[in-house]
């Protein structure tokens, strides 16, 4: 199984800019082992199991709350019975038809 899972967590309540906060859940989440595609809106995670991919957001709250009253997040999971590799295989496939209509 593969879970890959798309996820957005900060502070409301440390001004308009908050990459400090984020830097500190991406440092926990390289630790973490896990492949993670950081982008402008959130972060990319692929594990094994939901259970995995939560214990990620809970970490991340838990670190955040150490410094802030108040956190937002969003999270999407796309869960697939023997899958691996989804950060990659998803991409893959889009671009290769992509590329197919040229």
């Amino acid at each position: 199984m593969a879970v890959l899972m798309e996820f957005a967590i900060f502070p409301t309540d440390r001004g308009i800019s908050v990459s400090q906060q984020v830097t500190q859940v991406i440092a926990m989440i390289k630790e973490s082992g896990y492949p993670f595609q950081l982008t402008a809106m959130g972060t990319l995670i692929e594990t094994s199991t939901v259970g995995e991919a939560l214990e990620i957001v809970e970490k991340a709250a838990t670190l955040l709350q150490e410094e802030s009253k108040r956190i937002y997040s969003t999270i999407k999971l796309d869960i697939k019975k023997e899958a691996s590799n989804l950060m990659e295989t998803k991409v893959q496939s889009v671009m290769n038809k992509l590329n197919k209509d040229k």
